[in-house]
């Protein structure tokens, strides 16, 4: 199998774009699929976004298979603007409607809160309402115009997978010396 790096341009206009549950359906690109989502931070609740990193952190600790289900490759929180502004950037391999109900289905189950709720207009309603926390992400969304990458379309259980074999190879390897 060949890995050669690619990259795709993403249409500014959905218009054209198959429609799932929650709007359009991006297309999968090298780097799979994912959004970023900017939003204004409510008043004095920038400390609490970063309380929810290390939660989520030490969640993370406790089980670190706890976001599996979300099929992720990465997550990116970002406060800039002197904390009045946040950033969040994941990429994974689902498309965006399978990603957000696994999402509210797993922060639900664990009785997790997101970091989100510290978001000026994020419903209270989330956990019920996927339409509603759907629209958020919506209408805060900067969508990318041009994914690239290094190992193209490559699935996180696929590279998970390769290190595993990897590592394996290695210690089999060094048994042998």
């Amino acid at each position: 199998m060949d890995i050669t790096p690619e990259a795709v341009v993403i249409p500014k206009e959905t218009g054209h774009l198959e429609q799932g549950r929650y709007g359009p359906v991006f297309p999968r690109t090298p780097a799979c699929h994912g959004f970023t989502i900017v939003a204004g931070v409510k008043p004095g609740r920038a400390a609490a976004i970063r309380d929810h990193g290390h939660a989520l952190a030490k969640a993370l600790e406790d089980d670190p298979y706890l976001l599996a289900p979300l099929k992720l490759h990465y997550l990116r929180w970002v406060l800039f603007d002197d904390d009045t502004r946040f950033m969040y950037q994941g990429i994974f391999d689902t498309d965006f409607d399978k990603y957000t109900e696994d999402a509210i289905a797993l922060f639900s189950r664990a009785g997790v809160n997101t970091a989100f709720e510290n978001l000026e207009g994020f419903p209270e309603d989330w956990r019920t309402n996927p339409e509603a926390f759907v629209r958020f992400v919506r209408e805060h969304q900067c969508p990318s115009f041009v994914e690239y990458g290094e190992y193209p379309y490559v699935t996180a259980d696929e590279i998970k997978k390769a290190l595993r074999i990897k590592n394996a190879l290695s210690e089999m390897l060094d048994q042998l010396q």
